[in-house]
């Protein structure tokens, strides 16, 4: 197999489904409709392109329908520390509305830019500051398809960042290593290479570190204050040559004195990093792991990961990200029959790409602020639930199905497969109202009647049959297909609860045709699909994609 050669033929509805799944936090079904057909080429550009629609969505607003100011955005306005929590959450649920929304734009954008904040890991916890986590979001998703080095340079300024790993407090005379660290762990070079060497030293922590003194923070927390902000004071500034180690070739970054030194030692810093040989590769098996299969083997190390990180950091690209995302998923191994299936879902993958496959309508944030808020924070309750608490993850190194051994099997154990399944049972059939007259729910009548023929007139055409029910439910919804012992045990086991033939449902159907307002009648075609739909979601196949 020619690893990163760009799969040529024309994506079939499952490949563009696939494609999908993991570029974005779902598909719609009309969505995978009009990927169907395109090269990977065509459709890779395209949801890049597309990014480009809503690089700067309106800012959040207040979101609690009994407030006068409801639907008034906040950001701006005076500091107040009583709603502070209040206001993170609505920063919360602005970004998850984003990844729901069905704007007939699909892109890569907030899938990449929660696997750049997962990287560049902050806590809210720790800044307490709803504006610092405002800014630090915004700066991801406008660099999340840019330069590495230039996010790099700008993530380390951030005040939220500054915040979160105490480099506010790195001054001459106590100089505070806690970024000097992540920024090496985690954040450009990795700790180890791929044979579990050490990429840097102790010494390289202490002297990164002195690179960094002098940068503050401005009004964090502050009542009543409108504007944030990160500031270098020279005065706090350690203005001596700092040497590296072999790890870096014996680099020295020259000292500097003046308002300009904190900006200028930054980016020779950076830039140091990034050309450390280990880096470029490090970034990528995060990348691949996150989009391809979490499991890199020295054959993928040796067919991906190294040409894909001399690609990533060569001259013609230079460290863009964008070129490098296009690669990995227009690449035949990619779309390798063994990588579908590979990753166990997120609970943001599970809960919004469930809500977006089944059209569930998610409000618009500027028109219908209370409902919108409704929802959005349902996913967001949920996904905390399910062990992935955006923009509060657990520790620096983020969420641990991101780094920890096993990868994405850390998103199920024995109490969370439970939890999912009584999660997903909500979207079936929730009694969550989210404006009068919509609820979280499967619109499970309305998807039935669109494939109806004739529906009122009963003469004309035939019913719906079982088969039909199940092939309608399952289209698309799981990356692999069924076969036929699971859709027969589907129909007869649990739609027709092992008691019924399935000439009943075909019967029933009908009757619900002559009087669809009859609500028995109603009842009847919603308890046999609920409990099918209920029952796929819990099944381990939709737990994949």
């Amino acid at each position: 197999m020619a690893y990163l050669d760009t799969y040529t033929p024309p994506l079939t509805p499952a490949l563009a489904a696939h494609l999908l799944r993991r570029a974005t936090f779902g598909p719609t079904q009309q969505e995978i409709a009009n990927f169907t057909g395109k090269t990977a080429t065509q459709a890779v550009d395209l949801l890049i392109s597309n990014a480009s629609y809503r690089p700067s969505p309106p800012p959040p607003v207040e979101m609690d329908g009994t407030r006068s100011d409801v639907g008034q955005p906040f950001i701006e306005k005076p500091f107040v520390n009583a709603l502070s929590y209040t206001y993170f959450s609505y920063v919360k649920n602005w970004w998850v509305g984003l990844m729901a929304e069905q704007n007939g734009y699909p892109s890569v954008l907030e899938k990449l830019t929660a696997f750049w904040q997962n990287h560049f890991v902050v806590i809210h916890s720790a800044v307490e500051d709803y504006r610092y986590m405002y800014r630090y979001l915004r700066l991801l998703r406008a660099n999340a398809l840019g330069n590495f080095r230039d996010m790099a340079i700008a993530i380390t300024k951030d005040p939220a960042m500054l915040t979160f790993q105490n480099g506010n407090e790195n001054t001459k005379e106590h100089p505070n290593e806690n970024y000097a660290r992540e920024l090496q762990e985690i954040f450009v070079v990795g700790q180890k290479d791929f044979h579990g060497n050490y990429n840097y030293t102790e010494q390289d922590v202490k002297t990164a570190a002195q690179v960094l003194t002098g940068w503050q923070t401005k009004n964090r927390r502050l009542e009543g204050s409108t504007t944030i902000d990160s500031l270098f004071n020279p005065d706090r500034h350690d203005t001596s040559d700092k040497t590296f180690s072999a790890k870096y070739n014996g680099t020295t970054i020259i000292g500097r004195s003046g308002s300009t030194a904190g900006d200028a030692e930054v980016a020779d810093l950076i830039n140091m990093l990034v050309r450390h040989p280990e880096s470029p590769k490090y970034i990528c098996r995060r990348l691949y792991r996150y989009y391809v299969n979490p499991n890199v083997t020295q054959e993928i190390e040796d067919n991906v990961i190294v040409p894909l990180a001399a690609f990533f950091a060569g001259s013609s690209n230079n460290f863009a990200i964008a070129p490098v995302i296009k690669k990995l998923l227009t690449s035949q191994i990619f779309f390798d029959p063994k990588n579908i299936a590979a990753i166990i879902k997120s609970p943001a993958e599970f809960l919004v790409g469930t809500v977006r496959l089944f059209d569930m309508p998610i409000a618009d944030m500027t028109t219908e602020p209370a409902a919108f808020g409704r929802m959005t924070s349902h996913l967001a309750d949920n996904m905390k639930l399910l062990q992935l608490n955006l923009l509060d993850q657990p520790t620096v190194f983020g969420s641990p199905a991101y780094y920890q051994t096993g990868f994405s099997k850390n998103w199920i154990n024995e109490t969370l497969i439970g939890l999912r399944g009584r999660r997903s049972d909500t979207l079936v059939s929730s009694v969550i109202e989210i404006k009068p007259g919509q609820y979280i729910s499967i619109d499970i009548l309305g998807r039935l009647r669109a494939i109806q023929p004739n529906f009122s007139n009963i003469a004309a055409s035939p019913a719906i049959t079982a088969e039909q029910v199940l092939a309608e439910f399952t289209k698309h919804l799981f990356a692999l297909e069924l076969s036929q012992e699971q859709k027969d045990f589907l129909i007869d086991k649990i739609m027709m609860m092992n008691s019924a033939v399935r000439a009943t449902w075909t019967r029933e159907w009908d009757a619900y045709r002559a009087a669809p307002d009859d609500a028995t009648k109603q009842s009847t075609i919603l308890w046999r699909c609920r409990a099918l739909l209920r029952y796929m979601m819990r099944m381990a196949e939709y737990q994949l994609f």
